[in-house]
């Protein structure tokens, strides 16, 4: 049955041309062992809740997952293997979950899918605490993790698992393919940790130095495992297995040769003879194809626990409809019925807000709304406001014990709670949002590119979103980071003007099922805006918000500077200059509106002028070549913020003057003569 995996690894890299058989014939015992004997699934249904997860860590060794996937009755043809790495096949290179299903998160950027693993058994954990009676055990199930040198090379493995083992996470545990090999060859040269004690320090349950080929000493490593997750204290698990890389290759198997490469016309068929395997390329003899189905027992194992939830429904009625809802991802009713109340009173307020402070204050609105909420903060719980009125903080009490909660203070892992975040996300029964500074968000960044390649519903918090923060200087002030993160495939990113924005902003990131958001907020206060009728207008991405009639030129901003272009179209009004005012709290959003709502907001016509404390490259893609874009082309520097707006001309006087100059050079290409403009002054 491992050499089943052995061989279709060897001719789909074979065909491709392309790919890892190394991982997958070194780990083949270890997958047999696992998937066969003690893997809780039901490949007829991916979906069912109370599967056990399985994560290949490791993910360019994606065809031992694709052959398991195969083998056990995923609806994953033979012909899918035969397509593998090719244009719209559902084997691509690496796992992509949504393009094939079993596959439980996207893995290939190293160590991510290991903290996507501990985030998996952190949701199944606080749901078993929140949901579980006794003698009603309706979530009960493992995540297990597959990895290799690589992933405990890269330092997200730390972040997130040292959180692990603080959290115990007994459900959790790892397989350590020990084969001292990665790309360039032998890692002593470069790996030397001694991962076992390393593990223990953190608190995991080791077991060191199992025969990766002996499935006996597998099974054995497993079976502990399981029992550790019973014990009041038990601890993640780490069986660290000593394999071959490319086990069966007579000429490769333990060198780098196999690790990224086709093996090669003559070393396939070497290892064909070497394994005794006579079957043809891509071809399962029937007697192993039956030994591996797993479909009969997968929907048995189903079906009883079907049984046990509808007992528990019986008795918890409310409780079971809540999971159900929950893990199908949906709102509450009670959310779109009174979000529109909610917003209304938060327009009414009248006193100037830091956005980080509205954010707070709209948590505390629609927390009791959204029962699902699972927040937190990479340490900055204080400057981030990710807690809210009544949340429970989650985490070991004095005395050892777990304790379910709704917050989550993840320590300075900014890396590690993102990809922690999607974890939670990938397994259900919760929406995360997390916490950190802006400029921060470069640690977390490829977290939250894999977030919006999976199309994940998680909520990026970032606070201090600019020069804004003042004295902290350069390290700590935003400059390239939003326009950077807008360039991000499918993340909605909001830089909210004030207190209204900042709820619209909440509820459309709440509501999206399709792709994460991020938050992009205010350390120091901003004026309300007018026009508190704008809450559709603000679910369009980019809104007029003031306009003059005749406009002659638009003037378009996000955030803190949106108050500097209200204020130069006032100057700009005194001198006889009409112009509109457009906020543009989210590009993306805006972007996929209809292009005739685009034109009747920035009208091709009309030259723009956008202000952003931001590098602003960005913005050339609505001023155009014509237009201007005033921002920040350096890093920032140490002072109060009232000192660096000016510093780096960020102020009213330059957006009109930059306006003036643009309607003065239309009036010359229309040859009409404007009158001279009085003196600008600025309060």
């Amino acid at each position: 049955m491992a050499n089943t995996i052995r061989m279709l690894a060897v001719d789909a890299v074979e065909k491709a041309k392309s790919g890892h058989p190394g991982a997958p014939m070194g780990m083949a015992d270890i997958a047999e062992v696992l998937w066969n004997r003690h893997l809780t699934h039901n490949p007829a249904n991916p979906n069912w809740p109370n599967r056990d997860r399985f994560v290949l860590s490791n993910g360019h060794g994606s065809m031992l997952l694709y052959a398991l996937l195969h083998l056990t009755g995923y609806d994953l043809p033979m012909a899918e293997l035969k397509n593998f790495r090719q244009l719209h096949s559902k084997t691509p290179g690496h796992p992509e979950a949504g393009v094939t299903l079993g596959v439980e998160t996207t893995t290939g950027p190293l160590g991510q899918g290991l903290a996507n693993a501990v985030g998996m058994a952190l949701a199944e954990k606080l749901l078993a605490d929140e949901f579980n009676k006794p003698g009603h055990a309706v979530v009960d199930h493992f995540t297990h993790v597959f990895m290799g040198d690589g992933c405990l090379m890269e330092g997200i493995s730390h972040e997130a698992c040292s959180l692990a083992g603080t959290l115990r996470l007994s459900r959790l545990v790892a397989f350590y393919d020990d084969n001292g090999i990665s790309i360039d060859g032998h890692v002593q040269g470069w790996f030397t940790d001694d991962t076992p004690k390393r593990f223990e320090a953190y608190g995991w349950n080791v077991i060191p130095a199992a025969d990766g080929h002996n499935p006996a000493a597998v099974d054995e490593a497993i079976r502990a495992a399981k029992a550790q997750a019973v014990l009041p204290n038990g601890q993640p698990t780490l069986i660290c297995c000593k394999t071959v890389i490319g086990m069966g290759s007579p000429n490769k198997a333990g060198t780098h040769d196999v690790h990224g490469a086709a093996l090669g016309a003559a070393e396939v068929a070497a290892t064909r003879e070497a394994l005794g395997w006579t079957a043809a390329p891509f071809e399962v003899p029937p007697d192993i194809a039956s030994a591996w189905n797993a479909v009969e027992c997968g929907q048995a194992a189903e079906r009883a626990w079907h049984l046990r939830f509808e007992a528990y429904r019986t008795q918890y009625p409310l409780k079971a409809a809540e999971f159900e809802r929950r893990m199908a991802g949906d709102l509450l009713p009670a959310f779109t019925d009174k979000l529109p109340e909610l917003l209304a009173a938060i327009a009414a307020n009248p006193d100037p807000v830091a956005t980080r402070k509205a954010s707070q204050n709209t948590l505390d609105a629609l927390a009791p709304l959204v029962s699902g909420f699972f927040g937190g903060s990479a340490d900055l719980t204080g400057s981030n406001l990710t807690n809210f009125k009544g949340c429970v903080k989650a985490g070991r009490d004095e005395q050892g014990a777990f304790r379910w909660g709704s917050h989550l203070s993840y320590g300075v892992r900014e890396f590690g709670m993102a990809a922690i975040m999607n974890g939670i996300a990938l397994h259900g029964g919760y929406i995360p949002y997390g916490g950190t500074f802006l400029t921060f968000s470069d640690y977390s960044r490829n977290a939250i590119r894999m977030a919006a390649l999976m199309k994940l519903r998680v909520i990026h918090v970032f606070t201090h979103d600019s020069i804004g923060l003042g004295e902290d200087g350069p390290t700590h002030q935003s400059v390239e980071h939003v326009p950077s993160l807008r360039l991000i495939p499918g993340l909605d990113l909001w830089r909210p003007a004030d207190g209204l924005e900042t709820a619209v902003a909440w509820a459309c990131a709440v509501q999206r099922k399709d792709g994460p958001s991020a938050l992009c907020l205010s350390r120091q206060n901003l004026p309300r805006l007018t026009n508190a009728g704008r809450v559709d207008a603000i679910r369009r991405g980019g809104y007029v918000l003031s306009d003059m009639a005749g406009a002659q030129a638009v003037i378009v901003s996000t955030g803190s500077e949106l108050q500097l272009a209200m204020l130069a179209q006032a100057t700009l009004a005194a001198e006889g200059i009409a112009s509109r005012v457009v906020s543009m709290p989210c590009t993306t959003i805006f972007d996929r509106q209809s292009g005739a709502y685009q034109e009747s907001v920035l009208p091709l016509a009309l030259p723009i002028v956008a202000i952003e404390a931001a590098q602003p490259d960005f913005w050339r893609k609505y001023v155009g070549r014509t237009g201007v874009a005033i921002g920040i082309t350096t890093f920032g520097e140490s002072a109060p913020a009232g000192d660096l707006y000016p510093f780096f001309g960020i102020t009213t006087q330059r957006v009109v003057d930059a306006v003036r100059s643009l309607v003065q050079r239309a009036a010359r290409h229309r040859e009409v003569a404007l009158p001279e403009p009085a003196a600008a002054s600025i309060a």
